[in-house]
């Protein structure tokens, strides 16, 4: 999820684990808990762009991190705070929780995480967007109403405890709304005879009433869109998967490692005599019937026989002209 909506995850987890004996400073340290496994995205400074990818969410969402840093943490905060009535077991199990809800959120998204890391499994259930105003801003007004009360207040627990409860609630809905759309899809595709292996729901930027589907057929992904405002069948739109394209090019490790992390959901595209590898599992960059551009493409380049992938660079008018798209979607066909 987005860095915000894991600061106020983590903050509420601390005020659960410490607040009443530290009061505020049990949101603070559980903010920063929240915020320390995305650090991994300094890795990006240092690694090619495949090896960025591959780590991202990697060992620092894993729960053996939450289990090594939660007690290192725990004592270096202890002895910063020397003068609070909690013992080092207290913050370290601070530390714990709020690390580790941190990346329990992350495998609700579409990125997922590697929670069993070093055992390379990415767990991705794929029902919420990484920025879900429904889940983060009530999340929020609940914190700052509980961050308000004294740490001795009954109230500012039961604030607290709304918080995590409502946020808590509605991701468990959007698993239901992800079950209903994916039979919506099936139904439409049996309905217009399209035969598929596969089909990968997912839901639309910032909200959780228009899902799309990535349907894996032969030589093709389709995608299509379905809002629950919808009147009208689901519109499947083609994109030839032209894997032939690569060629000998197949059996180079970095390609190889691409198509492991797209989870075998990806299309090659030539422009120009230019290969581009995209990932189709963040999508398109709008909802336009023609579009052919994915949020996620990388350019494929070879030198002196060794592969090199460079992601293509996003414009601020793509993300523009995805919301506007958006809305008028979402109120249905």
């Amino acid at each position: 999820m987005d860095s915000l909506t894991q600061i106020v995850l983590g903050a509420a987890v601390g005020e659960a684990v410490l607040g009443k004996k530290v009061g505020n400073k049990a949101m603070l340290y559980g903010a920063i808990a929240g915020t320390i496994p995305d650090l991994d995205i300094f890795v990006g400074y240092f690694a090619d762009t495949v090896t960025t990818i591959e780590q991202h969410r990697g060992f620092s969402h894993s729960i053996l991190f939450s289990i090594l840093c939660a007690p290192v943490f725990g004592f270096l905060i202890s002895k910063i705070e020397q003068k609070s009535a909690a013992t080092w077991k207290d913050w370290a199990s601070l530390m714990f929780w709020g690390l580790f809800t941190h990346p329990i959120l992350d495998v609700f998204t579409t990125w997922g995480t590697q929670l069993f890391w070093p055992f390379k499994i990415r767990l991705a259930f794929q029902n919420i967007f990484v920025i879900d105003p429904l889940y983060t801003l009530p999340f929020l007004v609940f914190l700052v109403l509980a961050m308000r009360r004294k740490r001795t207040d009954p109230k500012r627990r039961k604030w607290n405890n709304l918080g995590l409860i409502v946020s808590s609630t509605y991701l468990l809905l959007t698993l239901v709304l992800k079950a209903v759309t994916y039979q919506k899809f099936k139904q439409n595709l049996e309905e217009q005879q399209i035969a598929y292996t596969e089909i990968a729901t997912r839901p639309t930027p910032f909200n959780s009433l228009l899902w799309t589907a990535n349907v894996d057929t032969q030589d093709a992904y389709l995608i299509g869109d379905y809002s629950f405002f919808d009147s009208k069948p689901i519109a499947f739109r083609s994109y030839p998967k032209n894997h032939e394209l690569l060629g000998s090019l197949r059996e180079k490790d970095k390609i190889k490692r691409m198509i492991n992390i797209a989870e075998g959901w990806f299309t090659i595209s030539n422009d120009k005599e230019q290969l581009y590898f995209n990932d189709l599992r963040f999508g398109l960059i709008s909802l336009d019937p023609e579009e052919t551009q994915f949020v996620f493409s990388y350019k494929i380049l070879l030198e002196k026989g060794a592969v090199t992938m460079e992601e293509t660079e996003k414009f601020d008018t793509e993300g523009q002209k995805l919301l506007s798209e958006l809305w008028k979607r979402i109120l249905g066909n």
